[in-house]
């Protein structure tokens, strides 16, 4: 009889521990959409048992979100682009630091927060796209060779509102101080072609299309519109090859400061950055993975390979506010 009690407790036990696994689960708030994101989390389900519930919508409403809900917070995990936004959702002090040796093996230092805040989940380039019609590689080198004169009237750019331009002249900032900065993104202002575009893909297309020369895109904006269209008359070029490298910005994800699955959501993060997430991440996002010792996906590894800018992404950040300031004075819309 108490041997029978005993297999009775066993199994209640196990029944409860099973209950309390199946009931696990992770809330990520995500500017991503869903179908960039979703695949990922439905691998980790199927992998794992646990339940990814999000939420995706602009990276501001969702940080103030977080903010807002304080104490009483749902979210585990906020997903967004650029290195910036990372950077301002931890000064408003909606995150946590995620301490973890497995992260630290995976994504180099300077695709992380220096406070363990955010990690990098993905890589992207913003770099020159060209008409393979009106330009000639060897015409192209830097970014800051945009500027002079013979580029007038051909460069096509994003608006200065999106962070990613703002992330670029932060890394310029860093690299050559302000007055050769804004001497640099003045010169691009003179040289614009037209009036600054709402995204990247009308940048690519008014290349293709011959209203301008050249432009600064993301890769993956690139990489989407290539594949819907592979007679794209625009390519792309890696400017800066022989001083410090193209500006790579990232995709990542910080753990909030009240997450309610905080361990479950910490496993989450770093399986994110093993090699099988690193591979889907890249295969869905037309994207560059994190971890270095995963290849890109072959759309991706056939437009060539480049050294990339070593300074910390987190500048992107820091600089930003100043980056703004410096934008505006230059007359960049």
């Amino acid at each position: 009889m108490q041997a029978d009690k005993k297999i009775l407790a066993a199994l209640a036990l196990t029944t409860l521990a099973g209950t309390v696994q199946a009931a696990d689960e992770v809330v990520v708030y995500s500017s991503r959409i869903d179908e960039l994101i979703k695949p990922v989390f439905d691998r980790y389900t199927a992998k794992t048992g646990v339940q990814v519930k999000f939420i995706t919508d602009k990276e501001a409403p969702l940080m103030q979100r977080i903010k807002a809900e304080g104490e009483n917070g749902v979210a585990d995990l906020l997903i967004t682009v650029d290195a910036g936004n990372l950077w301002q959702a931890e000064q408003m002090g909606i995150l946590q630091p995620i301490e973890s040796k497995v992260i630290d093996a995976n994504i180099p230092p300077q695709y992380r927060s220096s406070s363990h805040a955010w990690t990098g989940l993905s890589l992207r380039a913003r770099t020159i796209v060209y008409s393979t019609d009106r330009v000639k590689p060897e015409e192209l080198s830097t970014y800051e060779a945009l500027a002079e004169p013979n580029w007038e009237a051909r460069l096509c750019l994003r608006s200065s509102k999106k962070v990613y331009n703002q992330s670029l002249t932060a890394t310029l900032l860093e690299a050559h101080g302000a007055e050769k900065t804004e001497a640099i993104v003045k010169g691009w202002v003179n040289n614009l072609a037209t009036d600054p575009f709402a995204d990247d893909n009308a940048v690519i297309l008014a290349v293709d299309a011959g209203q301008c020369d050249v432009g600064i895109v993301n890769t993956y904006y690139y990489g989407r519109l290539h594949q819907e269209n592979p007679g794209l008359r625009a390519k792309l070029f890696w400017p800066n090859q022989a001083d410090r490298g193209v500006h790579v910005n990232l995709s990542g994800v910080g753990l909030t400061k009240h997450a309610p699955h905080a361990e479950a959501a910490k496993k989450l993060v770093e399986w994110m950055t093993t090699p099988e997430a690193q591979g889907l991440f890249a295969e869905i996002n037309q994207e560059y993975p994190a971890n270095p010792q995963v290849a890109p996906s072959k759309e991706v590894a056939a437009w060539g390979s480049f050294k990339a800018d070593t300074i910390p992404v987190e500048v992107a950040g820091k600089r930003q506010a100043e980056a703004i300031r410096l934008m505006d004075r230059a007359g960049w819309n």
